[in-house]
């Protein structure tokens, strides 16, 4: 039973001690749009909103992100005794800066960045990829504008080459911060960008050509290997200096380990910024991020500010200044993770989630119901597709798993392949063996229900007549938009199914 402390409330000042659920609280509104007149009880204030929370999905459950969703207890505690540092005060919080420049330079080390033994890398802490990727966009920006004026060439109307697969926040750093973005076009049974055509994009306004590793649709491994040589070879020929960066946030804690011998990373000349997400493969809890340069000649100084307003000069390249509460604690937990788990954990764990993969994979592969389209090298997921959606969808069967639990998302693929649409599994560190099995048992048992039922088409066409206008026949304008309404419905249907955040 939870007891509350003694009523504040002017009508219950003789109630001692009562039980939360025999209060008025629970029979009254909460407050939602407006601060109430009178206060409630901690206590019932506390058990109101936690009750609420209960409707959330499962974290666990949610097969749809690829953020962290488990951590070892002893990380909570390290959480708990962070929670009232701001760490960009690096003066007041020098050991919590401290341990961010080390999980910088192991970072950094881990991607093969040229350092000597005494060296440090050049990198930020930030509070998720997408941040990590405004502030690699615009060191690419900074310096391209830089040559262009030093060159006497215009200088306002830059670029990036990317493929359509990218996650949304490379939109919004070309929106946000003006910069083009000019996309390849993805092709049938071919969803990541191809190089060649990345390439043949690139103009001298192209101020880099960004790679993914770990495509959001796919889970697949853009060739950066053959992207650092035709792009080479296109430099060498126009007399550019296109660089590339590599959008790591989701394989570049699995490629490090699992795939050592993989050329994606500082090995090759013209990668000059990585961005990985820790909160993701990185094993913490959301949201931490990191952006690596190779060099510093790579950022530029203008963008980094120093600051002295709290205790000593300090630099600072983010686009987020306070950083308070969780946020302050990731760093911490990243570094934790890095020297206790260290490099044979990584890879125990890596190759963990990738045998349960396979293990899923299978379990829908003996349905016979679908076709898979991720690959067997990248992260750790399963995405795969309907070999017949002529009467049902992936959204129907999304739909039906949230009844046993699972949120597994549906979406269609970017242009030029939006005709096909897909569900995705991402196995992440606290999947296991008997949750795959679980979860492909599942499935079998949505497509078979979803058999005894009629199809959404079947069922709107099933009350429509069609209509065949004789000459100069006067045919009523909204059954021709019915019928028209009818004939587009998958596509409607797929076009409102989007991508979520990962």
């Amino acid at each position: 039973m939870v007891i509350t402390s003694a009523a504040t409330h002017p009508d219950e000042q003789d109630e001692c001690l009562s039980s939360t659920f025999a209060s008025r609280y629970v029979r009254q509104p909460i407050p939602k749009f407006k601060m109430p007149d009178h206060s409630i009880p901690k206590d019932a204030a506390y058990q109101l909103i936690n009750d609420e929370l209960m409707l959330d999905g499962l974290p666990r459950l949610n097969l749809a992100s690829f953020v962290t969703t488990w951590m070892e207890p002893e990380c909570e505690k390290l959480i708990l005794a962070s929670l009232n540092k701001n760490y960009v005060d690096m003066d007041e919080y020098p050991v919590t800066t401290e341990l961010q420049n080390r999980c910088v330079n192991i970072i950094a080390n881990l991607f093969h960045a040229p350092l000597s033994e005494q060296e440090t890398a050049v990198g930020v802490g930030t509070v998720g990829s997408s941040e990590a990727i405004m502030l690699a966009g615009l060191a690419f920006k900074r310096k391209w504008q830089t040559k262009r004026k030093a060159e006497g060439k215009p200088y306002d109307k830059p670029n990036i080459v990317t493929g359509a697969n990218v996650q949304v926040c490379w939109e919004k750093f070309a929106r946000y911060f003006e910069v083009e973005l000019k996309e390849v076009k993805l092709t049938e049974g071919y969803y990541v960008m191809d190089p060649v055509k990345a390439v043949e994009m690139v103009d001298e306004n192209t101020i880099c050509v960004a790679a993914i590793l770990g495509s959001t649709m796919t889970g697949e491994f853009e060739d950066v290997k053959l992207l650092n040589e035709l792009l080479t070879e296109k430099n060498k020929e126009t007399g550019w200096d296109t660089p590339i960066h590599v959008d790591a946030a989701s394989g570049g804690f699995i490629a490090p380990f699992l795939y050592p011998d993989l050329e994606w990373d500082f090995r090759l000349p013209l990668v000059k910024s990585i961005n990985v997400s820790g909160h993701k493969y990185g094993l913490v809890y959301p949201g931490v991020g990191w952006v690596v340069w190779k060099s510093k000649d790579d950022l530029p100084d203008e963008l980094v500010f120093h600051i002295n307003y709290l205790g000593s000069d300090q630099p600072t390249f983010t686009l987020n200044f306070s950083k308070g509460k969780p946020s302050c604690a990731k760093p911490i937990l990243s570094y934790a993770f890095a020297i206790v788990v260290d490099k044979k954990g990584y890879k125990n764990i890596m190759e963990n989630c990738w045998d349960n993969a396979r293990t899923l994979r299978k379990g829908i592969e003996r349905t016979g119901r679908f076709n898979i389209i991720s690959k067997d090298i990248g992260v750790p997921l399963v995405a795969f597709s309907l070999k017949d959606s002529s009467q049902h969808s992936v959204f129907e069967i999304s739909d039906q798993l949230r009844k046993y639990g699972w949120i597994v998302p549906a979406y269609t693929m970017p242009p030029d392949a939006e005709h096909l649409a897909v569900l995705r599994v991402v196995v992440r560190e606290d999947f296991n063996h008997g949750l795959a099995e679980r979860l492909a048992a599942d499935i079998d048992k949505v497509v078979k229900l979803l058999d005894t039922l009629p199809s959404p088409i079947t069922t709107n066409a099933a009350h429509v007549t069609p209509i065949t206008p004789e000459p100069n026949q006067k045919i009523n304008k909204s059954d021709i938009e019915t019928q028209r309404e009818i004939s587009s419905y998958w596509k409607r249907l797929l076009e409102g199914k989007k991508l979520g955040a990962c």
